[in-house]
C-alpha cells in the first residue's frame, strides 16, 4: 500500500515540481511562492465546485485562472526585474508568498474546506491483489496526464521551443527574436497552472487550508533530486520523494513519533546534495577564472 499510494502522490508532487523548474530553467530564479500558488489553485478548483461545476470542468477552468494571474503577477510584480540581481527577484517571490497566503484566508477563511459532495468514491478499487483509494488513483492519472501535456507543449509547439531556447542560452535567443517579456510571463502562466492543478489534487485527499501552502514546499526536495532545471527530473523527483514519504510514514513513524513523514525528505535532500549538489540531470556550473 505504501508503494502504490506513494507513486500516485509522487505523480502531484511531479507535477507541482514542474512550477518551480520551468520558472528556474527560464529566469534563475527559485520561486519561493511555489506552496502558495499551490494554495491558491486549490482554493479556486473548490470554489468552482461548490458552484456546481463538475470538478474536471473545474480543474479547466482553474488552468485558465492560472494563466491569468500568473501572467499579471509577471507583469505587476517581476516584469521591471528582468535584468536585476537574482537575489532581488527571490526576495520578491518570498512577499509574494505572504501576499498570496494573506489574500488566500481574507478570502476564504482559515477554516478546513472539504469538496461536498465528495469529488472521488471512498470505496477502495481492487486492482490485482492491491486496493487503492480513488481519490489516489484518479489524482495520479490526471496528473500525469497534465504533466505529458505539459511536456508536448516543451517539444513540439513554438512557445515552448522559445521557452527551452530563452532557458539554454538567454542572450542567442533574444538575438533570434525571441521576446524574453513572453517567455518570463509564459513560464509564470504554467507554474500557476501546474501548481494550482496539483494544489486541487492534493485538497481532494487531505481538505483544504493554509496547510497546502507547506505540502507545496514539501515538494522542494523532489526539485533538488531530480536538478532544478530538469523537467524529466521534476517527475522523476516527485515520484521517488512521494515513495520516501510514505515509506518513512510507514516505517520510522513507529519508533520516531512526531511528524518523521514530512522531515524525511528534507533530511534526505541535505544529505543527498553533499554528493550531487545539481541533482540527477542538473546542469553542472563549471566557472573559470
Amino acid at each position: 500500500m505504501s508503494l502504490t499510494t506513494g507513486i500516485m502522490v509522487g505523480g502531484i508532487y511531479a507535477l507541482v515540481a514542474l512550477g518551480w523548474v520551468l520558472i528556474y530553467k527560464c529566469s534563475g530564479v527559485l520561486n519561493l511562492a511555489m506552496g502558495e500558488l499551490t494554495l491558491i489553485g486549490a482554493y479556486v478548483t473548490y470554489t468552482f465546485h461548490q458552484m456546481g461545476v463538475p470538478f474536471f470542468f473545474a480543474v479547466l477552468l482553474t488552468l485558465l485562472v492560472g494563466i491569468v494571474l500568473g501572467v499579471l503577477t509577471e507583469r505587476i510584480f517581476l516584469d521591471k526585474l528582468i535584468g536585476e540581481p537574482v537575489l532581488t527577484v527571490i526576495m520578491v517571490t518570498v512577499g509574494l508568498s505572504f501576499f498570496f497566503k494573506g489574500a488566500a484566508q481574507f478570502i476564504w477563511g482559515a477554516d478546513t474546506r472539504v469538496f461536498t459532495p465528495p469529488v472521488f468514491s471512498i470505496k477502495p478499487l481492487e486492482v490485482g491483489f492491491l486496493l487503492i483509494s480513488p481519490v489516489y488513483l484518479w489524482s495520479f492519472i490526471l496528473a500525469i496526464v497534465l504533466l505529458l501535456v505539459f511536456v508536448a507543449f516543451f517539444k513540439y509547439t513554438r512557445w515552448g521551443l522559445s521557452m527551452q531556447a530563452t532557458a539554454d542560452d538567454e542572450t542567442a535567443a533574444l538575438s533570434l527574436g525571441v521576446s524574453a517579456r513572453f517567455v518570463y510571463a509564459a513560464a509564470w502562466a504554467i507554474a500557476f497552472m501546474s501548481a494550482g492543478v496539483g494544489g486541487a489534487l492534493l485538497g481532494n485527499i487531505n481538505g483544504i487550508n493554509i496547510s497546502v501552502a507547506y505540502l507545496g514546499l514539501l515538494v522542494l526536495p523532489a526539485v533538488v533530486l531530480g536538478g532544478l532545471n530538469s523537467v524529466p527530473g521534476a517527475i522523476v523527483g516527485g515520484i521517488l520523494i512521494g515513495l520516501l514519504q510514505n515509506f518513512a510514514g510507514t516505517y520510522l513513524d513507529q519508533f520516531f513519533p512526531g511528524g518523521v513523514k514530512e522531515i524525511a525528505p528534507f533530511v534526505f535532500m541535505v544529505i543527498f546534495l553533499l554528493f550531487k549538489p545539481y541533482g540527477l540531470w542538473g546542469w553542472e556550473r563549471i566557472e573559470r577564472v
